[in-house]
């Protein structure tokens, strides 16, 4: 039977209980215990799907096309393992489960309420994940913070789990803030307090304290969070800031946090072996070099949009030994006239993923710079796009080819909408999702970088490049080097005689791990840096500074 965990929140959002959900299941992995882990997410939305990524931040599809929560690629990314649908549960799936069933009679004329029915549904799915893999740890994060009212019954429904299954098969961890008070000097235990008070209100007495805080965590500090909170000293964990993400696995096996979890689960493992995290850790901390990468996209203020590709660059760069330098320059931006001056000094350019007409004229204006001026480009799910509508417009002389999703009268629609989703009217759910089979052509960058013919790639879109144009590209230059078995839906595409030009209409940045760089982001870094060393060739630079 597996044991279970359950991370909680409070104070303010933020906090970064994803993360260290996630930390936690690395450090039991690594001590050989079979792990997986669950968000629960309390909004009514069924998915995030339909949310703006102002609200939201980045959707995080899954190889089983469901969208999800961007927690769950710190999961698998820190876990090394591929999620599903059911590893993602909103109130709004829970409540239309349940109405669903209420309207078919199944409740036999009996009242529906919150308790049992809506915590049982609860109950159902967090055992689902636990009882459907073989595995000895569930995980299950809790969004929202403590207090919040729409986090209610996912909270009583983890109260009840710990009365059904006692005190050795399940943990309460409560993830906190100790603020630094700069005026006193002086760290602050009372929200701590707090927090830990309205769970202990509703039935939940927490069995570690995660304590976020600037600062190092003082011994009298620790011990006053233990007495009030009635947890022991050593269950106070502290959870300090550090520089990369991928440290704080390193911070709570340092505090002890995984070994005392596996004490009060009555569990018998090995230490874990962390030397090659702790290697990773090192090149993040200490590259042997550095490139800097343009991202010309629509949501550069709001990065959490953007998240796994901050990831996958962060992996590509181990990869290669070099820091990864983000430039984010907001499309609108980039015209012919600041192309130049924008785009300028840059090894690399990437255009990712979107959806819209904003922004759409600097971002071809931005793959004509790369192209014209042989700089790398890669251009992911729109930034293929792109690519494709800039070379129709420039190279292959196509005046006013465009997109039909951005202009429904243009004369030449080199990317359109894909047949199946003509009579789509619902949005939710209803693009081109999750995993699909590409052929990679041999002799091309895309095969060299993935080293074989059949790959499986994620997807999150409605339009795709439009075959009837496809013979007078490639005949310009624009090679076709991935497609989907039948041939009839174009994947990667790419410029013979460019450098590194490289455009995919899947999202490879939810596939890339820390240990594992995607194959595409690992080569495109190492292309800038052949382009950095290139350059500084030419300029008469002194390269083995």
């Amino acid at each position: 039977m597996a044991k279970y965990i359950f991370v909680t929140g409070g104070v303010v959002s933020s906090l970064g209980k994803g993360i260290a959900a996630t930390s936690l299941g690395m450090l039991l992995k690594r001590r050989g215990l079979r792990v997986t882990i669950q968000k629960l997410d309390p909004y009514l939305n069924v998915d995030p799907g339909t949310m703006s990524p102002f609200q939201h931040g980045e959707v995080f599809v899954t190889d089983d096309g469901a969208e999800t929560d961007l927690d769950l690629g710190h999961y698998e990314r820190f876990l090394d393992e591929d999620l599903s649908r059911n590893h993602n549960v909103t109130a709004g799936q829970v409540y239309d489960s349940i109405i669903a069933r209420e309207r078919r009679g199944d409740y036999l004329g009996r009242t529906v309420q919150v308790i049992p029915h809506v915590t049982n549904e609860i109950k159902a799915r967090i055992k689902k994940v636990g009882e459907s893999r073989d595995v000895d740890i569930c995980i299950t994060e809790i969004g929202g913070t403590v207090g919040d009212i729409e986090s209610l019954p996912f909270l009583e429904s983890i109260r009840q789990m710990r009365l059904e299954m006692g005190r050795n098969n399940t943990v309460f961890v409560h993830l906190t803030l100790v603020p630094f008070i700069e005026a006193a000097k002086e760290l602050k235990t009372k929200p701590t307090q707090h927090s830990v008070r309205e769970l202990r209100e509703i039935g939940i007495q927490p069995d570690i304290l995660l304590c976020r805080t600037q600062r190092h965590l003082t011994e009298e500090a620790r011990q006053k969070i233990a007495l009030f909170c009635n947890v022991r000293k050593e269950a106070v964990i502290e959870a300090r800031d550090v520089g990369s993400v991928y440290e704080v696995p390193l911070v709570f096996h340092t505090g002890g946090m995984d070994s005392l979890v596996v004490s009060l689960l009555r569990l018998t493992c090995p230490e874990p072996d962390l030397s090659d995290w702790i290697t990773l850790v090192e090149k993040i901390k200490n590259p042997g070099g550095e490139v800097s990468i343009g991202i010309v996209g629509k949501y550069v203020d709001l990065l959490d949009a953007y998240k796994s590709i901050n990831e996958a660059f962060i992996h590509a760069g181990i990869a290669n030994d070099v820091r990864v330098n983000m430039t984010w320059i907001a499309s609108e931006q980039v015209s012919p006239e600041t192309a130049d001056e924008t785009l300028r000094g840059f090894d690399g350019i990437l255009i990712p993923g979107g959806f819209g007409e904003r922004g759409t004229e600097g971002k071809f204006e931005t793959v004509r710079y790369a192209r014209e001026n042989r700089v790398p480009f890669f251009g992911i799910c729109l930034g293929l796009q792109c690519a494709v509508i800039e070379f129709a417009r420039n190279v292959c002389g196509l005046d006013g080819a465009n997109s039909s999703e951005f202009d429904a009268a243009t004369p030449y629609p080199v990317i359109d909408l894909m047949p199946e989703q003509r009579q789509v009217s619902q949005m939710g759910g209803s693009m081109r999702l999750g995993a699909y089979p590409c052929e990679v052509k041999e002799g091309t960058r895309a095969y060299a970088a993935y080293g074989g013919n059949r790959v499986s790639e994620r997807h999150r879109h409605r339009f795709e490049y439009n075959n009837l144009f496809r013979e007078v590209m490639v005949q310009k230059g624009l090679f076709v080097s991935g497609t989907s078995p039948d041939e009839n839906l174009v994947e990667i595409v790419e410029i013979v005689d460019h450098p590194w030009f490289v455009g995919c209409q899947f999202h490879p940045e939810l596939k890339s791990r820390p240990g594992r760089p995607h194959p595409l982001f690992r080569e495109f870094i190492a292309a800038a840096k052949a382009y950095k060393t290139r350059s500084s060739l030419l300029v008469g630079g002194d390269v083995g500074k």
